[in-house]
Formats: C-alpha cells, sequence, structure tokens
C-alpha cells in the first residue's frame, strides 16, 4: 500500500534519475516495487542531498561500478557525465589510471574500450549537433 507522500517523492527521484542521466535512461512506469523504491529512496533522497554534487557522486559510483566489473553500468556513468558536462574525455581517460591501481589492472583494461566506445559515441553526436 503506498504511504501519502510516495507520489511526490517518486516524482522527485524521476525528475533527480532524468538530470542525473541526462534524458538517457527511462524512468520505469510506477507499479514496479524495485523501480519505486529505487526512485523513492536512492534518487528522491540521496542523490538530491546537497553536501555532494552530482560529479562527485558519479565519480564515486563509477570507482565501486568498476570494481565491480559492470562494463555495461559503467558505460552509461560515462556517457551521462560527458553529456552533462561533469567530466571531458581525458578526464574519463585518466579515471582508468585510478581504477586501474586500485581496483586493479583486469578490471580497468575490461573498461578501455568502453570509455573509447562511449567517448567516440558522444563526438559524433555532438559533431552532428553542432553542425
Amino acid at each position: 500500500m503506498a504511504k501519502a507522500g510516495d507520489s511526490e517523492r517518486r516524482r522527485r527521484g524521476a525528475e533527480r534519475m532524468k538530470e542525473v542521466y541526462a534524458g538517457d535512461v527511462i524512468v520505469p512506469p510506477p507499479g514496479m516495487a524495485f523501480a519505486d523504491v529505487m526512485l523513492e529512496q536512492l534518487f528522491a533522497e540521496v542523490w538530491t542531498r546537497e553536501e555532494l554534487p552530482i560529479r562527485d557522486r558519479r565519480l564515486l559510483i563509477m570507482g565501486i561500478i568498476a570494481e565491480k566489473g559492470e562494463p555495461t553500468t559503467f558505460g552509461i556513468q560515462a556517457k551521462a557525465a560527458l553529456k552533462r558536462e561533469e567530466l571531458t574525455p581525458t578526464q574519463l581517460r585518466e579515471l582508468l589510471l585510478m581504477i586501474a591501481q586500485y581496483a586493479g589492472y583486469p578490471r580497468a583494461a575490461a573498461l578501455v574500450g568502453v570509455i573509447e566506445q562511449t567517448i567516440a559515441a558522444f563526438e559524433k553526436e555532438s559533431a552532428a549537433s553542432d553542425g
């Protein structure tokens, strides 16, 4: 049973999710318990806190995602970081150097292709929208 205020939290969460992912990740429809909790807690309550900007939160989770060996999710974060101008292509590549030191070279090496493909797609999309 939904509590009073859940729809407002879900709305706030959906707005923040769109912002965090630069509109590239589709907000799931209401009624899916996992998605509802994710929107109402993670995005409405955690991602909206002012103590850390979105960029800092993204860097933190990118490190965690890299260490967990999740290249697809890492690519989603990298794309959003580029689109939101939180990180440059050079900074994304630099991030891999840090990941290699703390999470290991195999983890970082698995992300090189993801990063390069993400950067190439971003640059192609940016060039198309500029021209």
